[in-house]
């Protein structure tokens, strides 16, 4: 057994979180789309989790992606609190260009930047009715083809009733929009018919925009 598989800890901690949410290992296989074989190699210690595992085991989790890469021996500088999540956004953008690259997939600087850029122009479109009416009438179908589950899509559900019922401040609602729109629409940065990788940038825009809102409170 190799020193750096010694070093991780990631076994026993998938352990407790499937422990801790009464779910097996064939069930994280069917979420993160990993076969089961693989996901017992890398909880028995027989395997080191490369990025994309882990990013989807964190998705699928509902745990942050950080503290799995930390449990997994990838050497990552501790942060301040106030700088985790963009900490965590980071390493999803890293994972996901490492997938593109390695499926020799050509998605041109995909950046954070590209993200919030597109926010930024759906953060004024949720201003005018159209965009609104896309909102209320185009989640549910979008979330019927996803047919997913998990905390990236309980997040959109948790801001869609905001959205639908009013509850926030104009400002809140528009951050709050866009996220949705992002979703919604299939424009954004990485293609949704890239999956399952074209959803991984929609869960990066709920993070921003989340982040957003944490600060406005």
């Amino acid at each position: 057994m190799s020193e750096e598989i010694k070093k991780s800890n990631l076994g026993s901690v998938l352990k407790e979180i499937l422990k801790e949410q009464s779910l097996s290992m064939r069930k994280l296989s069917e979420l993160t789309e990993i076969d089961t074989a693989t996901i017992s190699r890398i909880i028995n210690g027989k395997r080191k989790a490369n990025p994309e595992h882990l990013q989807k085991f964190a998705k699928s989790l509902g745990v942050p992606t950080a503290e799995l890469f930390v449990a997994a021996g990838y050497d990552i500088e501790q942060k301040p609190k106030q700088e985790k999540l963009h900490s965590d956004i980071h390493i999803s953008v890293d994972s996901i260009q490492n997938f593109l690259e390695s499926s020799n997939i050509n998605i041109e600087n995909f950046t954070i930047t590209s993200v919030e850029q597109k926010l930024a122009n759906y953060e004024q479109y949720v201003q005018t009715e159209e965009g609104k009416e896309t909102i209320l009438t185009s989640f549910g179908e979008k979330l019927q083809r996803v047919g997913s589950i998990g905390p990236f899509i309980n997040h959109l559900k948790d801001m869609f009733e905001k959205f639908r019922l009013m509850k926030g401040t104009p400002g809140e609602l528009f951050l709050i929009g866009s996220a949705l729109l992002y979703f919604i629409l299939s424009v954004d940065v990485i293609p949704d018919y890239l999956f399952p990788i074209g959803y991984l940038d929609d869960a990066i825009a709920v993070q921003l925009v989340t982040h957003a809102l944490s600060i406005k409170e």
